[in-house]
């Protein structure tokens, strides 16, 4: 049964960001000078003692012996990009948090993991659901932190420095680092277009870093994109569940899709307040407005305790106790794709 808790009072730091008066095709690049967002969270990062509980409690975050034995039955199905043009919006799931959106006639890619392993983290369950040979070139990326399973360096080598991408406050001057020459620094509620496709980006509750000292020092969030069409797609990215839902839901109303986390979700007591559970995916859903849900960030990395296929079970359950239309939880397997 999901641990039930108190709503989280919103905080001064989800109040309004100034939004970007103007969207050029090609703005100049945003350089964010702050040294920490730490003002952004919601909820205090884990302390001493939580750690230490970590600590004590041996493999609280990999699922053991017996949750593991369903691997072979994760859902993967590895198939052809359909066709997509100007006109359509079709998605296609790569595994984890990396979609393969084709919307207003562009290709967008979200955070593209396609690297079978990452730093810290066990490997792959199940393979990368689109052969990155495969994929159509690729008009903008769309990162929603730094987190190694979100922001992987050898997959954004693979790209074009030209690519445009769009990343959270402060995340700029990594790609520049590797000399990526189009990039957008976004704060929350401030967008930008691309060939005719918005790209605004949202508040999410999640947190920040890639090495010991820099904490918080990059900003975290989701995109929803709009194309021409006034079709609606949200990319919730890494979140906890919040009240910032419905503020997003009341400042993009319409949204046809999102695209949600169910896994990685226990033990709940030390990530409860960045990673939501299945149902609490499923009320995000409903605070969003939203029509369609496709789960996402499971079935890829094994990041915590849950049994593998506990987050695709729940997330049924959820969805059917809410009367909602089956057909409007795309329940994708890792590589299948869907079109609207």
């Amino acid at each position: 049964m999901t641990q039930q808790r108190d709503p989280v009072p919103a905080p001064a730091a989800l109040a309004p960001a100034p939004a970007a008066t103007t969207r050029p095709e090609e703005p100049a690049p945003g350089r964010h000078r702050r040294r920490s967002y730490r003002d952004r969270l919601t909820a205090p990062l884990p302390g001493v003692r939580a750690v230490t509980r970590l600590a004590r409690e041996a493999g609280a975050l990999r699922p053991g012996t017996e949750a593991r034995r369903d691997v072979p039955l994760l859902p993967c199905a590895p198939a052809p990009l359909p066709p997509a043009g100007p006109g359509v919006l079709a998605l296609t799931w790569a595994g984890h948090a990396s979609w393969i959106l084709r919307i207003g006639g562009l290709t967008v890619l979200t955070d593209p993991v396609w690297s079978h392993r990452i730093l810290g983290t066990p490997p792959r369950v199940t393979p990368v659901g689109v052969p990155w040979a495969s994929l159509p070139p690729v008009d903008a990326v769309v990162i929603s932190h730094n987190h190694y399973d979100h922001l992987d360096a050898p997959t954004l080598r693979r790209l074009p420095r030209t690519t445009p991408v769009l990343v959270p406050a402060g995340l700029g001057r990594w790609f520049r680092r590797r000399r990526f020459t189009r990039v957008q620094e976004l704060d929350w509620w401030q967008g930008r277009e691309i060939g005719g496709v918005t790209f605004d980006f949202v508040p999410a509750h999640h947190w920040s870093r890639r090495g010991l000292l820099d904490t918080c020092r990059t900003l975290w969030g989701g995109w929803v994109l709009t194309d021409p069409q006034g079709r609606k797609v949200h990319f919730a990215g890494d979140t906890g569940y919040g009240h910032w839902f419905t503020e997003i839901g009341r400042r993009h109303p319409g949204i046809d899709l999102t695209l949600m986390p169910i896994g990685a979700y226990a033990p709940r007591w030390w990530l409860r307040d960045v990673h939501c559970d299945p149902e609490e995916a499923v009320a995000a859903c409903a605070d969003l407005g939203a029509r369609r849900m496709a789960p996402m960030h499971w079935a890829t990395f094994l990041l915590s305790a849950e049994p593998v296929l506990e987050p695709l079970t729940r997330v049924r359950a959820a969805w059917g106790r809410t009367g909602r239309p089956r057909e409007d939880l795309w329940d994708l397997p890792v590589g299948g794709s869907r079109t609207l």
